[in-house]
């Protein structure tokens, strides 16, 4: 893996906009997180890019925790975790399985199945989908597929939305919950990537160039949070989101 000196620059600049959007993700601006996966996708090939991305994750989980430290709601973070931790065990046992050549379809799936999850939510009784939202089997469900989903795609930021909407945490609330989750998750993970040959000098070198990115990242997602029509923002991102996935699967 010595493909990072090499890159070109516009594979440069899509590198530092898929680390700009981990820092807006984490900042609260969601959507962001999934043109992350998308844009390294481009850069790198598929497997080798969620080894870079990880680390840029936990890099702006640790930012997001300590800006939205007191708004986490650990009760909802117990419930999730055992699930996310089995989901994540599945993610590693396909990755060891799926060939190389068809993992960028693969990718392309995931997250197209999650942009339309994301989407589909508004269809749903708002009733019906509280009733849901705090069962046992719904949070179970959520935190599986979550787990799976980061491990394979660094992509499991619309399953959580979904699930912290449905039981109407408000947004900051959100952020934070998602904040510590994420951590937790994502430092988890490390070993997992690590033992495949994800994560190495290589890809570290290419991470420390990219963190400031992040970090600037989430000093705008801050500023701008307020100012953003969500609902606006969100059919933008899911429509950009659902392109790119489609680009993979047809590559």
């Amino acid at each position: 893996m010595h493909w990072y000196p090499e890159l070109l620059s516009y594979a440069w600049l899509l590198a530092a906009l898929a680390a700009l959007c981990i820092g807006l993700a984490k900042a609260g601006l969601g959507g962001f997180g999934m043109l992350t996966v998308l844009f390294m996708a481009e850069v790198l090939p598929a497997r080798e890019s969620t080894g870079v991305v990880l680390p840029l994750l936990i890099v702006g989980d640790l930012f997001a925790v300590h800006a939205y430290r007191h708004h986490a709601q650990w009760r909802y973070i117990r419930h999730l975790l055992a699930p996310a931790l089995v989901g994540i065990g599945m993610g590693y046992l396909a990755m060891n399985a799926i060939p190389d050549q068809n993992f960028k379809h693969v990718m392309g799936w995931i997250i197209l199945g999650l942009t339309l999850l994301q989407w589909s939510r508004q269809f749903f009784n708002e009733a019906t989908v509280n009733r849901l939202a705090h069962t046992h089997f719904f949070g179970y469900s959520m935190g599986g597929l979550g787990g799976a989903s980061t491990m394979m795609a660094n992509a499991a930021g619309p399953v959580m939305s979904l699930y912290f909407l449905a039981v109407n945490l408000p947004k900051y609330e959100l952020i934070g919950t998602a904040a510590w989750f994420f951590l937790i998750v994502n430092v988890t993970k490390i070993p997992f990537s690590a033992h495949l040959g994800l994560i190495n000098f290589t890809s570290m070198a290419l991470v420390a160039l990219l963190a400031p990115f992040v970090v600037i990242g989430i000093g705008v997602g801050k500023a701008v949070i307020h100012l953003v029509p969500q609902k606006v923002f969100e059919w933008l991102l899911l429509l950009t989101a659902a392109a790119g996935a489609i680009r993979l699967i047809c590559s």
